[in-house]
């Protein structure tokens, strides 16, 4: 009987089981094979779908396809167990070796996994769910499916001789990352491996859709090359037009300088500590250039903290390589997993390619973070593009406290297994190797004679306002205002968006001069845009007042006479002080610390504690204790032992309703394995005891969960009218990327509010959500509490 994997709408041509099968297995070793687990990875991509091979399963694809929109749901025929059952009946007998019943267990659960996530060797609740699909699940036909595969495709002697050859791989996996926990090594390497299969299962799939060949390998070095020489003449392009010899310029064209000679330096964890205003991303992206094309690595990743430098650094850098198609911006899943689909929804997902496998990504940390750790499997597809990779980590001090030892380990893996090269930017550097679980090592810092550099690069002076009682919106309009007799650009940052709402209004209602807002409520396209007002009234020496969140702390190229920050932790104030007299315009420009008596920090712990150092650290500056420049690396580094240490019990990412923290759980939980042996009176059968499932169904880099919405801003309105009629299959991946730069993050009650207006609709059978055109405010973006207000210029 010819087996059925895939049959093809728009011609009915079948692919055979076997054929899929092969080239998923060939496709995924190709993946592994970047980070020597070729043969554990060939291995899941033969076995991964050996439970199509049954005539339940023709009948079921039959069936779906006859009525493509029926409701049959995924799961209906379990096709992913048989294979991993087929490994444990012949490689997890007690007299087998450690690694032999290691490999099995790893590769075991990918198998299982492979359509719903990694899941628990062992939960909370002291069961297995992985015991119970490989022991105690019935497989229709199981004897016939296995025997038929092993005569036919997989004869159980090469099984045998690949299985020898995974147990070497996976000694090799732990001996290189061997500083680090092996069990918590383990759990990535299975990630990994995870990730190799999902992207060639969905891969090939797309590809059988399309009727087109599976992808070749990337090689990229020559359109580096190409790309290395453009951004070196644009940089003496640059230099040319610049004839200024100030000590700043020089020190910029020396830093851009010696990241290019650092380019030769191998494979490492490097730290690139330039100030603020130093050319940054572009002397970042030299060294990645030039060592992509001497290492042979396969993509330039920038990781940043906000969606707002995301849009201001990829345009940058199109404009720069004169390139558009190989560079993409990666803000959010526009389309959610679910945990059920229809057969029709998961064709619609093969055919969306968002797993990073261009040249050139720009990302976010919530990104980064959440290939390794989420549990949607959409997330961790790109996983496996990680590697032999250069990856940028825009203002890294901006990891979220939680997940600081699960970033470190991150890193270790990467540099140590993945040999991907990781460069640490930031002019206020957050002593991540301190910490418990910590960087291995950092390699080397590019930028030499730091502390001359910090002395020359010295352009703000930082005046406390703060007082016992705290300043009031009020009080703070009239600063605001008092201070445009003596200077013409002032920028407020305040640390939440309902304070940094109440003075734009009052600010608005008070003064005639012009005034702008920022925040997350708006989305990409909106925030540019408002930037680029901004940045046209101060060019034209215009009075402008700019009222924002921390958006605007990071990473975008502007500058103001006067900032005024609301008291955070010092590296806010830091990145705030950033957009102060810029250019070195003058003298110095000032940056006022207040505190705003009228924003609740609450639920923003780690903003409330970062105030509270800082607090500390401007007393005993005031009080002589302190001599040193309150941004000196000096003093950054003591703020930052200081900020760490009052978070140690946090850095795990603990969850108070497991008794465990995320960390322990990817090693496994001796609690857990203590609570199933007392309650069984048995021994735990497995080596791995790890919970993948429980850790991905808890870990948020942010602390509430968000929805991404689309937005009608602009073209945001085209593309929801586009979205909401008949979209050909083949263009939806298209007409989500164009969507990064319209999608807000929303929280869920804020969907709340927006769904009992009716301000909420869906779109392509609910996979995407999108806003009407009543809740976009031009002022504020989403607005929960009242009718948005539209103008032509704006539709």
């Amino acid at each position: 009987m010819d087996y059925i994997a895939h049959i093809r709408d728009k011609d009915g041509c079948i692919q055979s089981v076997q054929e899929h099968l092969s080239s998923v297995g060939k496709l995924s070793s190709r993946y592994g094979e970047k980070i020597g687990v070729k043969q554990l990875t060939y291995i899941v991509g033969w076995l991964h779908d050996l439970g199509k091979m049954s005539s339940q399963f023709k009948e079921y694809i039959l069936g779906a396809v006859e009525d493509q929109y029926c409701q049959t749901k995924k799961g209906s025929i379990d096709h992913s167990t048989a294979g991993g059952k087929l490994l444990f009946e012949f490689f997890h007998q007690d007299e087998k070796s450690v690694s032999t019943r290691l490999v099995t267990e790893i590769l075991s659960n990918v198998i299982l996994s492979h359509h719903t996530g990694l899941i628990d060797y062992l939960s909370a609740n002291s069961k297995s769910d992985f015991l119970r699909r490989i022991k105690e699940k019935e497989i229709d036909d199981y004897s016939k499916i296995k025997n038929n595969f092993l005569e036919v495709i997989y004869s159980l002697p090469s099984l045998k001789n690949d299985i020898k050859k995974s147990e070497k791989e996976l000694e090799k996996v732990l001996s290189q990352n061997c500083k680090n926990d092996p069990k918590f090594t383990i759990s990535l390497l299975t990630k990994y491996i995870f990730s190799c299969l999902i992207d060639a299962d969905r891969t090939d799939a797309r590809c059988f859709d399309e009727n087109i060949t599976l992808p070749r390998p990337p090689n990229n070095k020559e359109l580096f090359q190409s790309y290395y020489l453009k951004l070196i003449d644009y940089l003496n392009d640059l230099n040319n037009a610049d004839k200024s010899e100030s000590k700043i310029n020089n020190l910029r064209r020396q830093m851009s300088e010696e990241c290019d000679c650092f380019a030769d330096k191998s494979t490492g964890i490097y730290t690139l500590s330039i100030p603020t205003g130093g050319g940054k991303t572009l002397s970042s992206l030299r060294y990645a250039l030039k060592h992509a094309v001497k290492y042979n690595k396969d993509r330039i990743i920038y990781v940043v903290p906000y969606t707002s430098i995301i849009e201001q650094n990829a345009e940058e850098v199109r404009s720069i390589l004169g390139d558009d198609g190989h560079i993409i911006e990666h803000h959010s899943n526009v389309i959610e997993d679910t945990d059920e689909e229809n057969l029709y929804e998961k064709k619609k997902r093969h055919l969306t390619r968002d797993n990073w496998d261009v040249p050139i990504v720009f990302t976010t940390m919530v990104q980064f973070l959440n290939a390794f750790y989420s549990k949607k499997t959409r997330d961790t597809r790109r996983l496996h593009n990680l590697a032999n990779s250069i990856v940028i980590f825009d203002e890294v001090q901006s990891v979220p406290v939680k997940c600081i030892s699960m970033f470190n380990q991150a890193l270790n893996f990467l540099k140590n297994v993945c040999d991907s090269s990781l460069l640490l930017c930031t002019a206020t550097q957050p002593a991540l190797e301190y910490v418990e679980n910590n960087i291995d090592s950092i390699d080397g810092e590019i930028i030499s004679k730091l502390e001359e550099v910090e002395e020359h690069f010295k352009r703000v002076e930082i005046v406390d306002k703060t007082i016992p009682s705290g300043w009031s919106t009020e009080e703070i309009t009239k600063f605001i205002i008092g201070l445009l007799n003596e200077t013409s650009s002032i920028l407020t940052i305040l640390n939440t968006k309902t304070v940094v709402k109440k003075l734009y209004d009052q600010l608005r209602l008070n003064c005639d001069v012009k005034v702008y807002h920022l925040s997350t409520s708006m989305c990409a396209a909106h925030r540019a845009e408002v930037l680029k007002e901004v940045k046209n009234a101060l060019n034209n020496g215009e009075k402008v007042i700019c009222i924002s969140t921390q958006l605007i702390e990071a990473g975008v190229d502007i500058s103001f006479n006067c900032v005024i920050r609301s008291l955070a932790g010092l590296d806010s104030i830091a990145q705030a002080a950033g957009r102060c007299n810029r250019h070195n315009d003058y003298y110095y420009g000032n940056v006022f610390i207040i505190n705003h008596n009228e924003e609740n920090l609450n639920k923003l712990k780690t903003i409330k504690v970062g105030a509270e150092i800082t607090e500390k650290i401007l007393i005993d500056k005031e009080k002589g204790f302190i001599e040193n420049d309150l941004l000196s690396g000096k003093i950054m580094y003591f703020y930052f032992k200081n900020y760490f240490k009052e978070f140690q019990e946090d850095l795990n990412y603990t969850v108070p309703s497991l008794k465990e923290n995320l960390f322990n759980l990817l090693v496994g939980s001796n609690k857990y394995k203590q609570y199933y042996e007392n309650k069984t009176g048995d021994q735990f059968p497995l080596l791995l005891y790890t919970s993948m499932k429980t850790e991905g169904d808890y870990f948020q880099v942010i602390d509430q969960p968000t929805r991404s919405v689309l937005v009608p801003y602009k073209k945001g309105a085209e593309l929801i009218a586009e979205l909401n009629g008949e979209v050909d299959i083949n263009r939806i991946s298209d007409l989500i990327n164009k969507s990064q730069h319209y999608i807000v993050n929303i929280f869920d009650f804020e969907l709340q509010k927006l769904s009992e207006t009716g301000s909420v609709t869906s779109l392509l059978d609910g996979e995407i959500l999108a806003l009407r055109e009543n809740a976009y405010d031009i002022n504020y973006g989403i607005s929960t509490d009242e009718e948005g207000k539209m103008n032509a210029k704006f539709i």
